[in-house]
């Protein structure tokens, strides 16, 4: 499912414009990118959003460390970096696992 579709999917169900629906799924997803990404006075990631079932945004640190470069199979420092994740809530994780509550 593309945003268009989830889009059209939310007016049906939330008998709603596709203008309406966009501007706030939209507006929902803007908000989310830009709590995940703030950071503290030090520039660690401090942003998370979890909204209780389905699942919980943040930013996570990743360590400096060791990779080869698929080509020359040469070693190389891979940076540290800060990602995005993403961590499924339970009732998310029992929905697509098939489990019935």
């Amino acid at each position: 499912m593309n945003k268009a579709e989830l889009v059209d999917a939310v007016a049906h169900r939330a008998n709603v414009t596709k203008k309406e629906a966009d501007a706030v799924i939209s507006a929902a997803l803007e908000i989310i990118v830009e709590e995940v990404a703030s950071r503290d006075e030090h520039g660690e990631p401090k942003g998370k959003v979890t909204l209780v079932g389905f699942g919980s945004f943040e930013a996570r640190k990743r360590k400096e460390r060791e990779g080869r470069n698929p080509k020359t199979n040469q070693k190389m420092l891979i940076p540290e970096s800060i990602v995005p994740a993403f961590t499924a809530g339970k009732s998310f994780r029992d929905a697509v696992a098939g489990v019935k509550s």
